[in-house]
């Protein structure tokens, strides 16, 4: 695997994808049954955003610098941007637990932000297979009895590990997408863990460089049969073929109950923090049953 996820982390895509994560984990908090969440491809954890890899791109500043910077609240703001920024709260939380005193110097990757909102009871199983940004995620885990770390394929993850013993839960698959097969497997290795555990909740995220693979990717999970599909996405400029990152995707199956209205509300201001050309779209693939 060559995929280093320092090199983009805190860009506009994980920004996109860290604020529905805080969402749904949000909303499985609401319940007092205790849930598990399983992280795929965990990656490193924790990201310095001074480092070499986070310095040479600095797409982090086109991402969560700019959400950091437009987070407090100002005098006349709508009564909308006033919900949205509530509704962003847990996530920038998350942020602010790796940043005492203000300043913007890490980020955290997906199970640090599953971290911040676990309670006593709920779990997380994070999986990583690159070793050095394994042993990371097992560093930043360690001290927490809630977390494991786990050197693990994430698509073996996904087999071995799906349903939980909770049986209440999220499983968030972000591969690295390093192979165009990589959409094509997202989506058979969804079908195959919701054949064993259909009442989970599933996030899969997806990059946008160009339309036909995330359509196709769409496509093939209404074909599953799967109830329940709603797709977000933020786009931060048209599709330029396979030249750069544009947007960000995700589809979630069996989301909370008024995720959609929640996204529908936090997404367009989200957006605008990240740039005034961005767009969004919010659409269910297959309704719920």
């Amino acid at each position: 695997m060559n995929y280093q996820h320092a090199f983009h982390a805190g860009n506009f895509a994980d920004v996109h994808k860290h604020a529905v994560l805080a969402r749904v984990l949000t909303h499985l908090r609401n319940k007092p049954a205790a849930f598990r969440v399983i992280d795929t491809h965990g990656g490193a954890g924790r990201y310095d955003l001074s480092a070499p890899e986070a310095t040479r791109g600095g797409e982090w500043r086109d991402g969560i610098a700019r959400v950091w910077a437009a987070r407090e609240p100002s005098e006349g703001k709508a009564a909308t941007k006033d919900a949205a920024a509530a509704l962003l709260t847990p996530y920038l939380a998350a942020v602010a637990g790796l940043n005492p005193g203000g300043a913007l110097r890490a980020y955290p990757g997906s199970p640090l932000v599953a971290l911040a909102l676990l309670r006593p009871q709920d779990r997380l199983i994070a999986c990583e297979l690159e070793p050095r940004a394994a042993a990371l995620l097992q560093t930043a885990l360690r001290r927490d009895r809630r977390a494991k770390a786990l050197i693990l394929d994430g698509w073996t993850a996904l087999a071995a590990y799906v349903p939980p013993k909770e049986r209440r839960g999220l499983v968030l698959i972000d591969p690295p997408f390093e192979e165009a097969a990589d959409f094509t497997r997202l989506s058979s290795a969804l079908a195959a863990a919701h054949r064993k555990w259909p009442t989970g909740i599933y996030m899969l995220w997806y990059p946008i460089k160009e339309r036909d693979a995330p359509d196709a990717l769409a496509r093939r999970l209404k074909r599953a049969g799967i109830a329940g599909l709603l797709r977000c996405e933020i786009s931060i400029a048209p599709p330029r073929g396979n030249l750069g990152l544009t947007g960000s995707g995700v589809i979630l199956v069996n989301p909370p109950y008024q995720l959609d209205d929640d996204l529908a509300l936090m997404l367009p201001v989200l957006s605008n923090m990240l740039s005034p050309q961005a767009s969004t779209r919010i659409d269910w693939l297959a309704p719920a049953r």
